[in-house]
């Protein structure tokens, strides 16, 4: 039995035991990663270069595309450089790194997923108030307000579940460090503030939740009063990537964290973890450019002007 003060570092949960399906995860995971580095990256300089695009909704999914970026590269090269080299380890300080930064990213994350539907709830429903309420500097409060609650949330939750005394061990049951993964090894009855300070986060989570059901019930009853099917179209082309993003992540996340403990195994719980940290932050560029043509026209054009250029 040890303490966590004499752990110097934690085993993660290994993608593959033999040498070929570790090779093949670390292919699948540099796929997946180059695909949201490449997506996101595209999002971000269209919408910095596009002065067209400098409005309030394109300037949220800069800032998505900026956390979608941060999620994947704080999980992925890690399992990534575990698969090539065939290890599990991840340093004590590394494991404290990683929890903050990929609660920061998920947090921000979904803050301003819930902004964006502000954003579309303002655009359609109150449309002759959008500038006051969505002008520049609003963008920036609430942008900026994401990042900070992020942060903040990050904060707390590490600095809670690192000051737990650790003695069952240091074996994580996941590739990368999560918060109900390391409240496993502890040995003191301290863990149950944390599990207090996770009950909050998931309740301010629903409520962010049921904002944007709301939200989008208001949205979808004015656009099916709209008269004419290009305007209801445009309408929708706008929505339905937010609406697809937020499902995947929400149902994903959700499920990986309140199944039932009889279809818990390391398999399906490694599989559902994947789906919510690493596919979307790869999904979402996809999603909202294949619906918005004025972004996907806005990529094209920045992909033939570098094409040009070289």
């Amino acid at each position: 039995m040890s303490n966590s003060s004499s752990i110097s570092h934690f085993l993660l949960l290994a993608l593959a035991d033999t040498r070929q399906l570790q090779l093949l995860h670390f292919c699948l995971l540099l796929g997946i990663s180059l695909a949201a580095l490449l997506g996101n990256g595209l999002i971000i300089s269209a919408v910095a270069c596009g002065h067209h695009l400098h409005t309030p909704m394109f300037f949220f999914l800069l800032n998505l595309a900026l956390s979608d970026l941060g999620s994947i590269c704080t999980t992925v090269p890690k399992a990534m450089h575990n698969s090539l080299w065939d290890t599990r380890d991840i340093s004590y300080t590394g494991c404290a790194a990683q929890l903050f930064f990929f609660m920061f990213f998920i947090s921000a994350d979904y803050f301003l997923l819930t902004i964006m539907c502000y954003d579309r709830y303002v655009s359609i429903c109150k449309p002759l108030h959008y500038g006051t309420l969505l002008g520049s500097r609003a963008c920036a409060h609430m942008a900026a307000a994401a990042w900070v609650s992020g942060f903040l949330n990050a904060l707390l939750h590490t600095a809670s579940t690192f000051s737990l005394p650790l003695c069952h061990g240091n074996a994580l049951g996941q590739f990368f460090c999560e918060i109900p993964q390391i409240l496993k090894l502890s040995c003191s009855n301290l863990y149950l503030r944390e599990l207090g300070f996770l009950v909050f986060s998931i309740s301010l989570g629903l409520g962010c939740s049921v904002f944007i059901v709301f939200s989008y019930v208001q949205i979808f009853k004015a656009v099916l009063r709209i008269p004419s099917e290009q305007g209801r179209h445009k309408a929708f082309s706008t929505c339905l990537p937010h609406l697809a993003v937020i499902f995947l992540f929400v149902s994903t996340a959700i499920f990986a964290h309140l199944k039932p403990p009889s279809i818990s195994f390391p398999s399906l719980d490694m599989a559902l973890s994947v789906l919510y940290s690493v596919v979307p932050p790869a999904l979402n560029p996809l999603i909202y450019s294949l619906r918005n043509q004025e972004l996907s026209a806005a990529v094209r054009r920045l992909m033939i002007g570098w094409y040009r250029k070289h």
